[in-house]
């Protein structure tokens, strides 16, 4: 704020740390600024909420995660499991009776009760360590994916549903898992390959991998349409970053067979389309804002599933949380496409 005296320079004014005492009420004054003249105000929508102390990356020692799940019929959120430790990036496994997800490098099975008071389970993964946020499990629960730190950046490994006999998928690094096909034989990753990400495809039963888009931009986040035609990602290729889609066996030459799916002013990222084929849920970061980080103030958006050919469709806001990478990498629909699992973040201050 800059201040001064009429007809004088503006100056900008210095900000003083003031010692309160005793109780402190936070609201909105108003004053005419005349006291012979008495003025209404009328404010609407005004939340106060605790910011966090940093917006700096997350510290995984001070940071508190909510794993969380939103009911689409009661349109509220149930926090499954809490802790002061960095917890990210939720499955729901095909039974629909735990969520699988990564902290400390590693992947936990967390049990759903309704009484609650379940804790993690550790997943064991063998020889696999430094997992990270992008894993995935197939909708027959046999086969579990695991992006883990390898040589050269993150690898891509497939293993039983159990976690047991991890092989290595992809020599090529960095490759970040995000999805299956529907039937389980392909998965699809993001790799970056000559310093640019795009997506790439690769038979369960191994192979080569196969390219899906060259566009120069940043391609990520594929997830897989019910019906298997398309696939589902976030790109910047139109400047800002939207949610766009490609058939399911590649974009084409020059990727001319990319359609773009939403195109406001907010940056989307990590589409999930439901089970049963009728909504796309996705994480929305503010105007401007570089790629996913995890200190943003975040919204969790939902939409109809585009049809054939594409329409305006309304999209709306369903949760509004302290988040971003982390919250929902993969994709974390319950098998009955009506609840979807999340995570959001508290900075802990001592």
């Amino acid at each position: 704020m800059s201040v001064g005296k009429a007809g004088e320079p503006l100056t900008t004014s210095i900000p003083v740390t003031l010692s309160l005492d005793g109780p402190v009420y936070v609201g909105i004054g108003v004053c005419s600024h005349d006291a012979q003249v008495l003025e209404t105000a009328v404010f609407s929508n005004v939340s106060i909420q605790e910011l966090p102390a940093s917006k700096a990356e997350l510290n995984p020692d001070k940071v508190r995660s909510k794993i969380s799940i939103y009911d689409l019929d009661s349109k509220s959120v149930h926090v499954a499991y809490s802790a002061d430790k960095l917890w990210a990036a939720p499955n729901w496994s095909p039974d629909g009776k735990y969520l699988i997800v990564n902290s400390e490098g590693f992947l936990w099975r967390l049990p759903l009760s309704e009484v609650g008071g379940s804790k993690p389970e550790k997943i064991d993964l063998g020889p696999v360590t430094g997992a990270n946020n992008d894993h995935g499990i197939t909708r027959d629960g046999k086969m579990l994916a695991i992006s883990a730190r390898g040589s050269g950046g993150s690898q891509v490994y497939l293993a039983a549903g159990d976690g047991s006999n991890a092989r290595l998928m992809t020599p090529k690094s960095p490759s970040y898992f995000h999805t299956f096909s529907p039937d389980g034989r392909w998965l699809v990753f993001t790799g970056n390959r000559d310093g640019n990400f795009d997506l790439y495809r690769m038979l369960v039963t191994g192979g080569m991998e196969q390219r899906l888009t060259s566009h120069p931009a940043l391609d990520d986040g594929p997830d897989f349409s019910k019906d298997a035609k398309w696939i589902y990602l976030n790109s910047d290729r139109s400047g800002d970053f939207d949610i766009w889609r490609i058939p399911a066996d590649g974009a084409g030459p020059d990727d001319q067979k990319a359609e773009r799916v939403t195109s406001d002013e907010l940056n989307d990222w990590f589409p999930h389309p439901s089970p049963d084929g009728k909504w796309m849920v996705f994480v929305s970061f503010p105007k401007g804002t570089k790629g996913h980080p995890a200190n943003k103030d975040v919204q969790l958006r939902l939409m109809p599933m585009p049809g054939a050919k594409l329409k305006p469709a309304k999209i709306e806001t369903l949760v509004k949380l302290f988040g971003g990478q982390g919250t929902i990498n993969v994709n974390s629909w319950a098998p009955d496409s009506r609840r979807f699992a999340f995570v959001s973040y508290e900075i802990v201050t001592p």
